[in-house]
This record gives structure tokens, C-alpha cells and sequence, in this order.
């Protein structure tokens, strides 16, 4: 009797540790992610002089790599519900890893864009498959919860960009920041040889166009759950680029901070960030994620009108963590959610395919917001933010048409 209880326990261990084996590996890739995006902004005048680069193909080489996220998240998002989460995450992450350590080789703007479409390739299977895996190895009752902390990854790659990116810049140069990139190999072969694939509860294995098909169009409710699910992924996309790329030059500009104070207090906002990440995940599994994500995208209409309302740094400060709190704070959330809406068959072609769709949108967001800002100043065009999410809480009522959550949790469990 003692020993088959002490033999339950060490399974129930062992399944512990999977999933957040599975969190992890996860979280690691989706770092990089925002690790390399932030070090691309960071890079640009000194890549530009040095290449001599025109400001069209400078701009030209990010929209590169969102193009790639796109094509990655098709290609790796299919394959992995053919072939398993474990090892297509593994290769995303490889490709990834080549691609930017080739970067750092660059001698032109030609390879250099042929480089950087391949390692957004490689980073669009990174947050669908990593997501499809967490969803699959949690249980439903900790599920947002865990694509949070996954979601966490992206703004812990994020901080270490703008901590490292100015210490290292100067010493090592673009190619070494570039030549960075490569490391993640090393993770790439600790995922495959230390991850455990979870057990199928169906025998689906990816069936093809057919079956993406008829997961994402095959009756009117399928199209608006679709429909809804890219729209929120843009606005959310396009919300946190729109702030995230214009709060520094704003405080900068606008109120005069000086670079290191902006640089702190646009700090103090990503912590609000990560804080909203748990606790969304929290609330989500309590709550449920349709009435969690409609107080979060309420909070953030609210918040980025206040915000642009505030002048004082203390005020700028507490606020710029709360209006980070709301923004993306739900970010966590989207994986667990798109994981509740399609089959197992198509769940990681589903999560790569619509978010990175809505990505490709939503880095339109900077350029829209500079536009605009140029015109009718930078705290009018925030305060127009709160329009994009009250469009936000349709799409999501789009999402729940008639049968709403209870009916998707019931999808993803069975």
C-alpha cells in the first residue's frame, strides 16, 4: 500500500513538472520575441549609418519580420498539429536562432532583409505552438493562468532588451547584439530532449486545409468566432505597439523627461504590464475569460483616456502602471481563449495563424498613431485609443455568439 501510494505521488510529481516544463519552454521562446523586437529599435541608427541605409529600407526591415511571423505561423502552426508541439517548437526556435545569428553576418540591405524575413518566420511559430502546448498540458481549471505566465516571457525579453541593448551596444555593435540571437539554439535542444509531448485524448492529427477550413468557416457561428478572434488579436496588437513605441519619445517630447527618466518611467508601465498578466490569469479561471476580458478592455478604455489626461510625474508614473495593467495585461489570455474555440487538430495552426495575422495589422499601429499624432498631438490620438476598445468588446461578442463559453470550454475538454 505505501508503495503505490509513494508511486502516485512521484506520477503526480512527474506530470507537475511537465507542465511547467511545457510553461517554460514556452515562455523562452516568446522572450525572444520581444527580446528581439526591442533590440531592433535600439539597433536602427547605428545598423542604418553603418549600412548605409535609406529610412524606407530601415522601417522595411521590421515590417520584414512581421511578414515572416505570418508565413511562420502557417507553415510551423500546420506542422506542429501534424507532427506534435515538442519538437515543431523546437525547430521554430532553431530557425529563429540561425536566422538572427546570420544577421549579424550581414554586409547589405538585401541579405539582411532576406535574413530578417526568416527569423520572423522562425518567431511565428513561437507563441501559437507554445500556446497549444500549455493549453494541452494544464488543466482547464489553471489554463489562462498558465498562457499568462507564458505571455510573461514577452515582457521579461522585452526588460532585458532595454537593460542589456545599451550596455552591450556600445561594446559588441550590432552584429554581436544579432550574433545573441543564436544562443536560443542551445534552448532549442534542451526543448526536444527535455519536454514531454502531451498525451492525445483523441486520435486527431492534423488533417490538412480541409479540416482549417471548416474549423475556422464551416457555419456562420465558425466565421464570426474567426471573424472576432483576429479582430481582438489586432486591436490588441495595435494598442500595445501604438503605446509601447511612442511612450518614450512622448515623455521625451512632449513633457521633456529626459531619455533615462522616460526610459524609467515607461519601465514602471511594463510592470504594470506583467502585473495584469497575473492577475488576468487568475481572474479568467475564476470568472470566466468572456467577463475577464471585457473588465480588461473596459479598464484600458478608461485608462489610456486618463492617461492622457495626466501631466504630473507622479501621476504619470501610477498611472502609466495602471493604464499598463489594463492594455496588456490580457495578453496571456488570447492563447488559452483560441485554444478553448478549435479542435485539437487544428488548435496551433488556429493560434499561430490568427495572431500573427492580427500582429501584421496591429504594427501598422505606430505608423497610424505617429500620423495622427503629428496632427492633432499625442494625447488626443491615446484618448482615440478607448474607441479601438470599445470596437474590441464587439469583436468579442462576436467570439461568444450563442452558446458563448460554456459551450468552447466544453470543445476544448472533449
Amino acid at each position: 500500500m505505501p508503495c503505490d501510494a509513494q508511486s502516485v505521488t512521484s506520477s503526480f510529481r512527474s506530470s507537475r513538472a511537465q507542465r511547467w516544463q511545457a510553461v517554460f519552454g514556452s515562455a523562452v521562446g516568446y522572450m525572444m520575441d520581444g527580446f528581439d523586437l526591442l533590440i531592433m529599435g535600439f539597433m536602427i541608427p547605428v545598423l542604418s549609418q553603418d549600412l548605409h541605409l535609406l529610412p524606407v529600407q530601415t522601417a522595411s526591415l521590421v515590417t520584414a519580420t512581421l511578414l515572416g511571423t505570418v508565413i511562420g505561423g502557417v507553415f510551423f502552426g500546420a506542422l506542429s498539429d501534424r507532427l506534435g508541439r515538442v519538437r515543431v517548437l523546437a525547430w521554430s526556435i532553431l530557425l529563429f536562432a540561425m536566422a538572427s545569428g546570420l544577421s549579424a553576418l550581414a554586409y547589405g540591405y538585401w541579405d539582411l532583409l532576406c535574413y530578417r524575413v526568416i527569423t520572423g518566420i522562425g518567431l511565428g511559430g513561437e507563441f501559437g505552438i507554445g500556446m497549444a502546448l500549455v493549453a494541452e498540458s494544464w488543466p482547464a481549471a489553471y489554463r489562462t493562468r498558465a498562457s499568462s505566465y507564458v505571455g510573461l516571457g514577452w515582457q521579461l525579453g522585452v526588460l532585458a532588451a532595454a537593460l542589456l541593448t545599451p550596455l552591450l551596444l556600445p561594446l559588441v555593435g550590432w552584429r554581436g547584439l544579432f550574433a545573441l540571437g543564436a544562443v536560443p539554439a542551445l534552448v532549442a535542444y534542451g526543448l526536444r530532449n527535455g519536454m514531454v509531448e502531451p498525451v492525445r485524448d483523441d486520435n486527431s492529427s492534423g488533417e490538412g486545409t480541409k479540416a482549417v477550413l471548416h474549423a475556422f468557416f464551416a457555419d456562420k457561428k465558425r466565421c464570426c468566432t474567426t471573424l472576432g478572434v483576429f479582430l481582438i488579436c489586432a486591436i490588441q496588437n495595435f494598442g500595445y505597439y501604438g503605446v509601447m513605441i511612442w511612450l518614450p519619445n512622448y515623455l521625451n517630447s512632449t513633457l521633456g523627461y529626459s531619455t533615462t527618466r522616460s526610459g524609467l518611467w515607461t519601465a514602471v508601465t511594463i510592470l504594470g504590464m506583467i502585473a495584469g498578466m497575473m492577475v488576468f490569469g487568475y481572474v479568467a479561471d475564476r470568472m470566466g475569460q468572456k467577463r475577464a476580458f471585457r473588465l480588461w478592455m473596459v479598464g484600458a478604455a478608461v485608462m489610456v483616456v486618463v492617461y492622457a489626461m495626466l501631466h504630473s510625474p507622479l501621476t504619470l508614473l501610477i498611472g502609466g502602471a495602471v493604464m499598463g495593467f489594463f492594455v496588456n495585461g490580457m495578453i496571456g489570455g488570447y492563447g488559452a481563449l483560441i485554444s478553448t474555440l478549435y479542435p485539437r487538430a487544428v488548435r496551433a495552426t488556429a493560434q499561430t495563424v490568427l495572431f500573427n495575422a492580427g500582429r501584421m495589422v496591429g504594427g501598422f499601429g505606430p505608423v497610424i498613431i505617429g500620423i495622427l499624432a503629428e496632427h492633432i498631438g499625442f494625447s488626443v490620438t491615446i484618448s482615440l485609443l478607448a474607441c479601438l476598445y470599445l470596437f474590441d468588446i464587439a469583436a468579442l461578442a462576436l467570439i461568444f455568439l450563442k452558446g458563448g463559453e460554456a459551450e468552447d470550454m466544453a470543445a476544448v475538454n472533449g
